[in-house]
């Protein structure tokens, strides 16, 4: 036979696939979200994310510098109030749980980037990302006003940057006037641009103890929609966006490359919770080899063209990848 062109040749060993792998990753490129509840006195295991722990102040300081040693390139944090009315009232407090614990991490890790989620569904009692109307209909300009004074909040504790999680309209536009009219001028606002209403968050609501009534329908992205999501980045980036976020990203993986292809801003996906299970329950039933799909699934991602990827695997996977180095 006379084969000119022969792509085997290039998968022949380990070494050669090392040298020609067209896509990599690294710990910078993994941020960890973290959850952390007011009044805990020890970190609390989540039944649905097999790893996964709700923090003490205390423990989540001590996970901040493990994830730090590794070599992550960031943490997400999310705050657990134990107190919840209809406005989130506990978000805007400088002394909440939020601030509290993004003061705690900013001690804990100097140098590190800390993205506080910006949204109020952990403090409302209805679950909702914003305050209701009188007809119960989530109210997007009445939202805007209570994550003005949240942004404000946030980056008096020491957030680097806000993740303007709630997909209210105009919420960048909203949270970077507030940070400039507060003197935050250097706060970055990480948009969700893209985030889709999807029954992949599941354990999520675990997570945060979330007091959901209905669903978020008529303000998260439908799943069959992909033209709307670039709509919603270009937007955001019009607004101010300084990244913006594709959420879920495993499902999401041909928006995700339209996204990377179409903004000169650095763009970011979050394995969201129920994807991080899907893995954790099939490994843990023998049905497939755990190691691989973590590392095939965040390959995938980044592949797909995010720069950030924000996984509950981060630190495992920092020392896998240090470890390789």
């Amino acid at each position: 036979m006379n084969m000119v062109e022969r792509p085997r040749r290039l998968r022949q060993s380990a070494g050669v696939r090392r040298l020609v792998a067209e896509t990599r990753l690294h710990p910078a490129n993994l941020v960890l979200p973290m959850f952390v509840v007011e009044g805990l006195a020890e970190p609390r295991p989540i039944a649905s994310m097999p790893g996964v722990v709700q923090h003490s102040m205390t423990s989540l300081a001590a996970a901040a510098r493990q994830a730090q040693q590794a070599g992550v390139g960031g943490l997400m944090l999310f705050g657990v109030s134990a107190h919840k009315d209809a406005i989130g009232s506990e978000a805007v407090n400088p002394h909440g749980i939020l601030a509290a614990g993004v003061r705690t991490l900013a001690a804990a890790v100097p140098g590190l980037p800390i993205i506080a989620d910006l949204c109020l569904d952990e403090f409302t009692d209805h679950g909702h990302c914003g305050v209701l109307d009188e007809q119960g209909q989530v109210a997007n300009d009445a939202t805007l006003i209570q994550y003005r004074k949240m942004a404000t909040v946030l980056a008096e504790a020491g957030a680097t940057m806000v993740g303007t999680s709630g997909m209210m309209d105009g919420q960048v536009g909203a949270v970077r006037d507030a940070l400039d009219k507060a003197g935050y001028v250097d706060t970055l606002v990480l948009a969700y641009a893209a985030k889709y209403a999807s029954a992949f968050y599941g354990p999520f609501r675990e997570a945060v103890a979330s007091s959901l009534r209905g669903d978020r329908r008529s303000y998260q992205q439908d799943p069959a929609n992909g033209v709307e999501a670039r709509r919603e980045v270009r937007l955001d980036i019009a607004e101010g966006a300084d990244i913006v976020m594709v959420k879920p990203a495993l499902g999401y993986l041909d928006v995700l490359a339209e996204v990377s292809a179409m903004v000169d801003v650095p763009t970011a996906a979050y394995v969201v919770s129920g994807e991080y299970a899907m893995v954790e329950a099939a490994a843990a039933n023998g049905w497939i080899d755990r190691d691989r799909a973590v590392l095939e699934a965040l390959t995938s991602v980044r592949r797909a063209g995010a720069a950030i990827i924000c996984t509950y695997w981060a630190v495992e996977v920092a020392n896998w990848l240090g470890e390789r180095s």
